[in-house]
C-alpha cells in the first residue's frame, strides 16, 4: 500500500489482487527500477535518472547496477547506515527479501517520506514464520525469469493510453449518442463515424502540438540552452510541421467523402518516419526534464506558468510529450477499423495498403526504440569490461547475461564466471567488484551450444 502511495504501484496492480502472494512483490521489485523511482518520487533531483535503466529485462548486470544506484543514493542521501540497507544479491536472487523490505520500511519512516503525508510502515522484527516465506522465495526466483510479466507496470509509461485519451477524445453530443443507440447503424455510417474520428482526432492532436509549441517551447527558449531545449522536446517542431499538411490532406480528402484518405496515409508515410527518432529519444527528455524541474527553481516556476495555459493546467508537460508517441501507434488501428467497415468500397485495396504501411510504421518506431535500447546496454556492458579491446556492438544483440560455474577441459577446475552472450560470442570475465576483468572471447560460429540439464556425458 506504501508503494502504492508513492505513486511508484499503480492501484490495480497485482501485488494487490486477492490472489497476490509475497512473491509478487519481490518479482516487481527485482529489476530495481520501481526502488529508484520510488526515490525520486520521494525527493526529486535525489536520483539522476539517467542512471537507470528503466527496461533490463533478463540483464543480471543491469538489474545489480539499478539496485546498487538505490543502495548507494539510500546511503548518501538519506543516511540510511549500510547495516540498515542490504546487498544486491539479496533481492536480485531473493535471498533475504525480508532486508529488502525493512530497509523500504525505513525510508517510509524518513523525515523526507513523512513530510508527504504518506503514512508509514513498520519496521518489525522479522518472525521464524517470515524467514521460512523469505527463505522460499528464493526457490520460486529459479523457477520465474525475471522478465515475466515485469514490465507492465514501468513507472514512466503508466498511464499514457488515459492520458492520450482524455486529451484526444472527440466529444460526441448526446442526442447523437441516443439516436445511435436506437438506430441500427448501416455500414456507411459506422465507416462515416470511422472517418470523422480519423479527422477530429487528427485536428485535436493538432491543437495539441501547437499548445506545446506556444504555451511551452516559445516560453522555455528564455530560460533553457538550445542544447536542453532540442534534449526535452526532441523533434517536436518537425512533426508540427509534418503534421499541419498532413491535417490539410485528411481536410480536403473529407471533403469528397474519405474515399481518397488511404492515399493520403500512404503519401506520408515518408515524411512521418521521423517519429522514430521522437520514440527513441523519449525516455531521455523524461528524463532531462525532471532533472531540470529538481535542479532549478526558475526553469520549474516557468513551466507551472506555461502549465496553466494549457487546457487549464489539466495536464502536466511529461504527459503532453508523450502524446506525439501514442498518437503515431494509433494510425493502424484507426485504418483498421475503418477497413472493417469498408467491404464494398472501391478504395478498399488501397486501404489494405495503408494499414499495412501504418503497421510497418509502428513496428519501425518499435525496433528503433529496442535499437536504442540495446546500444546503451552495451555501452554500459563495453565500460565495465576491463581490457576489453573490441566494440561489443559489432558481435550483435545481447541476449542475456549473468554468474555461473566454468570447468577447465584441461584440468577439470570450475571457476566463477560472467558471461555475456551476443548473437556472436560469448564474453567471459571474472567479477571484480563492480567491474569485470576480461578472460576469453568465445565465437559461436565455431562452437555448438546445447542446453545439457541432464549433465548427459556422451555428448562432446
Amino acid at each position: 500500500r506504501w508503494l502504492i502511495d508513492c505513486k511508484v504501484l499503480p492501484p490495480n496492480h497485482r501485488v494487490v489482487w486477492p490472489s497476490a502472494v509475497v512473491f509478487d512483490l519481490a518479482q516487481a521489485l527485482r529489476d530495481g527500477v520501481l526502488l529508484c523511482q520510488l526515490l525520486h518520487n520521494l525527493s526529486p533531483g535525489s536520483i539522476d535518472l539517467k542512471d537507470i535503466n528503466f527496461r533490463p529485462q533478463m540483464s543480471q548486470f543491469l538489474c545489480l547496477k539499478n539496485i546498487r544506484t538505490f543502495l548507494k543514493v539510500c546511503h548518501d542521501k538519506f543516511g540510511l547506515r549500510n547495516s540498515e540497507l542490504f546487498d544486491p544479491f539479496d533481492l536480485f536472487d531473493v535471498r533475504d527479501f525480508g532486508k529488502v523490505i525493512s530497509a523500504v520500511s525505513r525510508l517510509s519512516l524518513h523525515s523526507i517520506a513523512q513530510n508527504k503525508g504518506i503514512r508509514p510502515f513498520p519496521s518489525e522484527e522479522t518472525t521464524e514464520n517470515d524467514d521460512d516465506v523469505y527463505r522460499s522465495l528464493e526457490e520460486l526466483a529459479d523457477e520465474h525469469d525475471l522478465g515475466e510479466d515485469i514490465y507492465d507496470c514501468v513507472p514512466c509509461e503508466d498511464g499514457g493510453d488515459d492520458i492520450y485519451e482524455d486529451i484526444i477524445k472527440v466529444e460526441v453530443q448526446q442526442p447523437m449518442i441516443r439516436y445511435m443507440q436506437k438506430m441500427s447503424m448501416t455500414e456507411d455510417d459506422k465507416r462515416n463515424c470511422c472517418l470523422l474520428e480519423i479527422q477530429e482526432t487528427e485536428a485535436k492532436y493538432y491543437r495539441t502540438l501547437e499548445d506545446i509549441e506556444k504555451n511551452y517551447m516559445s516560453p522555455l527558449r528564455l530560460v533553457l540552452s538550445p542544447a536542453d531545449m532540442a534534449a526535452v522536446f526532441i523533434n517536436l517542431e518537425d512533426l508540427i510541421k509534418v503534421h499541419h499538411s498532413f491535417l490539410r490532406a485528411i481536410d480536403v480528402s473529407m471533403m469528397v467523402g474519405g474515399s481518397t484518405l488511404a492515399k493520403v496515409f500512404l503519401d506520408f508515410k515518408e515524411r512521418l518516419l521521423i517519429y522514430g527518432e521522437y520514440c527513441s529519444h523519449m525516455e531521455h527528455a523524461q528524463n532531462t526534464l525532471n532533472q531540470l524541474l529538481a535542479s532549478r527553481e526558475d526553469f520549474r516556476q516557468k513551466v507551472e506558468e506555461c502549465t496553466l495555459k494549457v487546457q487549464d493546467g489539466k495536464f502536466k508537460l511529461q504527459d503532453l510529450l508523450v502524446v506525439p508517441m501514442q498518437r503515431v501507434l494509433k494510425y493502424h488501428l484507426l485504418l483498421k477499423e475503418l477497413l472493417s467497415h469498408s467491404a464494398e468500397r472501391p478504395e478498399r485495396q488501397q486501404l489494405k495498403e495503408a494499414l499495412e504501411a501504418m503497421q510497418d510504421l509502428a513496428m519501425y518506431i518499435n525496433e528503433v526504440k529496442r535499437d536504442k535500447e540495446t546500444l546503451r546496454k552495451i555501452s554500459e556492458f563495453q565500460s565495465s569490461i576491463e581490457n576489453l579491446q573490441v566494440k561489443l556492438e559489432e558481435f550483435g544483440r545481447p541476449k542475456i547475461d549473468g554468474e555461473l560455474k566454468v570447468r577447465s577441459i584441461v584440468n577439470h577446475t570450475k571457476q566463477d564466471r560472467y558471461l555475456f552472450l551476443f548473437d556472436k560470442v560469448v564474453i567471459v570475465c571474472k567479477r571484480k567488484g563492480y567491474s569485470y576483468e576480461l578472460k576469453e572471447i568465445i565465437e559461436l560460429l565455431f562452437h555448438k551450444m546445447t542446453d545439457d540439464p541432464m549433465n548427459n556425458k556422451d555428448v562432446k
